[in-house]
Parts: structure tokens; C-alpha cells; sequence
């Protein structure tokens, strides 16, 4: 019996250390922020973009990552805005790899519920850390200014929004082997390891 733990959490909270973790252990992941890279690629995607965000996030008909980011994190409305627009895609997508997947699932999305995606989970464990740690790898990992960061963080959802709603709540603030412990955990008692 097919069993899909989703993994969500604000960006910065380190689901990508976790999510290889859960790999390494049997789990079939699905990576999201991968998914969102291949529907870029999608025309009807492009022109569903286009159309919310205009012309002005493209140059010579290719999308350019950087201004649609710079336009959809500016306000709250924008990423609302984004994630309308894109996230429908992305939920056919998660649709088919979860078909094509073995019994043991972790599905990695940092808009899990914003997408509606959380209906196609058995159980969710949101991954939760301090501000400052989330900024430090924010600025480590993606190569982008201290502005861009904090516009970045302050797009996403508080910690309330996942604490409501998740089943597993783990914090990663720096300690590795903590969270690989407290996560090891969770994949045992859920995938039979």
C-alpha cells in the first residue's frame, strides 16, 4: 500500500538535507522546486505567466527566473498571484509521479497546502527553523542579495501556518544529526525501516 508523507516548511528550513535523508532510507522523493524548473519549460505554462505577470519578465521570449521572482515576492499578492497560476500545473505533475512511485513517497513542497497538494498526503511533517538560520542558508544556498532574501522570507507563511496543520513538526536550527535523529524517526515509524 502506497503510503505519501509530505514535507513542507518555510524556504531556509533545510528540506533538501532531510528530503535526500528519506532517499538515502528507500523513499521515492519528489522533488517540487524541481517540478516548478520542468513546468517552466511548459508553453502553456509560460503563457499562463505571461499573462498574470506580462512581457516584462521575459526577455526574447524565455522567461527570466529572476524578474518573475523580483515581481511575484515583492508583495503578498504577487506570490498569491504565483502560486494561482503555476501551482495547478505543479499538482498535475506531483499527480503522475505519485502514480509512477513505489509504495514509500516523501513529497517535497514548500506550498504543499497553498497548492492543495496536502490532499495527496497521508500525513505531513513541516520543517520549521529561526529566522537568522533560514537567512544564512537563503543567502549561502541561492547566491542572492540580503534584500532578496528577506523579500523571500517575508512572502512565506508564518511558522503558526504549519503548526496548525501538520501532523509532525520538527525544528532545524543547526543541528544535523538532531534532525537526521527526530526525521530517521518519523520515516521508520511511517515506512517500516
Amino acid at each position: 500500500m502506497k503510503y505519501v508523507l509530505g514535507l513542507t516548511g518555510p524556504t531556509g528550513s533545510g528540506k533538501s538535507t532531510v528530503a535526500d535523508l528519506a532517499a538515502g532510507l528507500g523513499w521515492f522523493v519528489i522533488d517540487c522546486d524541481k517540478l516548478v524548473k520542468r513546468a517552466y519549460l511548459r508553453p502553456e505554462v509560460l503563457e499562463a505567466l505571461r499573462a498574470a505577470f506580462g512581457e516584462e519578465i521575459f526577455d526574447r521570449g524565455q522567461l527570466v527566473r529572476g524578474a518573475l521572482a523580483k515581481k511575484a515576492f515583492a508583495t503578498r499578492e504577487g506570490t498569491e498571484l504565483l502560486n494561482k497560476t503555476v501551482l495547478p500545473f505543479i499538482t498535475e505533475m506531483i499527480k503522475d509521479e505519485i502514480a509512477a512511485a513505489g509504495d514509500k513517497v516523501l513529497l517535497d513542497a514548500p506550498t504543499l497546502y497553498e497548492s492543495g497538494a496536502d490532499a495527496l498526503c497521508d500525513s505531513v511533517c513541516a520543517l520549521l527553523a529561526e529566522d537568522e538560520v533560514r537567512r544564512s542558508r537563503i543567502l549561502s544556498r541561492d547566491n542572492i542579495t540580503a534584500e532578496a532574501a528577506a523579500l523571500r522570507m517575508s512572502a512565506g507563511k508564518p511558522d503558526d501556518f504549519y503548526k496548525n496543520r501538520a501532523q509532525y513538526i520538527l525544528y532545524n536550527n543547526g543541528d544535523t544529526a538532531e534532525i537526521i535523529k527526530a526525521f530517521t524517526k518519523i520515516l521508520t515509524e511511517l515506512g517500516g525501516n
